[in-house]
C-alpha cells in the first residue's frame, strides 16, 4: 500500500541550515528560522495565485442561505459564513435548497439598486467588496456553491507542522536560506545566490502546474463578448 509523503517545516528547515552550513542548527535553531520560512510560504502562495497553479484552486461544499440574507462574510455563524481558507472567489452556483441543477451566478462591479427590494427566488447577480460576498436577498431558502483561490498555507510555529504542498522543499528551503543571508548574516551576495537558486526551482515547480493544465479543453469566450456585464447588473 502506497503511502503519502508529507512535507514538514522541520524537515524545510534542517536543509536551509544545511545550505547555510550549519547542519547542526547551533547558529539557525529551528526558533531562528520560522518567521522567515513563514516569509517564503507566503511568498510561494503569491506566486502559486498569479500563475494559477491549480493547487490553490478548490471548491466549497453547499452554503445554506437563509430567504432574506443578503450576503456571506467570514464572520458569518455556523455554516452560513464564507470557507475559512477563501482568498478570492472564481465562480459562483446556486440552487434552491436542495434542489438540482445549479445555475451560476454573475459577478458584477455593482449591485443595481433599482432591483433592491424585489420579490425575486434567485440571487443572480453578485459582489465580491469588503471580503463579503453580497446579492439581493431571496424570498426562499438557496444554497450557494463556489470554486476559488484558497490560502494554501497556514502560519508555522512548530517543526512538526505539516506543509500541504510535495514538490516545494528546493524552493522554500533556498528561499529561507536567502532570508537567513539577508536578515541575519547580512550577506546579500550569498543571499543572491541562493535566491537564484529559488527561482530555479520555483521555475519548475510552476512548469509542473502548468503543464497539467495543457491537457484541459476550455471554452473561449467570443471576442468582447464580456461588454455586456458593463459597470452593474
Amino acid at each position: 500500500m502506497a503511502t503519502t509523503i508529507e512535507l514538514t517545516a522541520g524537515q524545510v528547515m534542517d536543509r536551509a541550515a544545511s545550505i547555510m552550513n550549519n547542519p547542526s542548527k547551533s547558529v539557525y535553531p529551528y526558533s531562528v528560522q520560522l518567521p522567515y520560512l513563514n516569509m517564503a510560504l507566503q511568498d510561494l502562495q503569491e506566486f502559486y495565485e498569479q500563475n494559477e497553479i491549480p493547487v490553490v484552486a478548490t471548491g466549497s461544499a453547499a452554503i445554506p442561505v437563509p430567504a432574506g440574507t443578503d450576503h456571506l462574510a467570514f464572520a458569518d455563524s455556523g455554516t452560513t459564513r464564507l470557507p475559512d481558507d477563501l482568498i478570492e472567489p472564481s465562480v459562483l452556483w446556486e440552487r434552491q435548497a436542495g434542489i438540482n441543477p445549479y445555475t451560476i451566478m454573475t459577478r458584477v462591479d455593482f449591485l443595481d439598486q433599482a432591483l433592491a427590494g424585489q420579490e425575486i427566488n434567485q440571487f443572480i447577480w453578485y459582489v465580491w467588496e469588503e471580503n463579503q460576498i453580497k446579492f439581493f436577498a431571496a424570498n426562499q431558502d438557496n444554497e450557494i456553491k463556489m470554486n476559488y483561490i484558497r490560502n494554501l498555507f497556514v502560519t508555522v510555529d512548530d517543526p512538526t507542522d505539516i506543509i500541504a504542498i510535495t514538490n516545494g522543499i528546493g524552493y522554500l528551503a533556498n528561499r529561507t536560506a536567502r532570508h537567513l543571508c539577508y536578515f541575519i548574516a547580512e550577506n546579500p551576495t550569498r543571499g543572491d545566490v541562493l535566491n537564484n537558486d529559488a527561482i530555479g526551482s520555483l521555475d519548475r515547480l510552476l512548469s509542473i502546474g502548468t503543464k497539467g493544465r495543457q491537457q484541459i479543453i476550455t471554452r473561449r469566450r467570443p471576442f468582447r463578448a464580456g461588454y455586456k456585464r458593463g459597470t452593474f447588473i
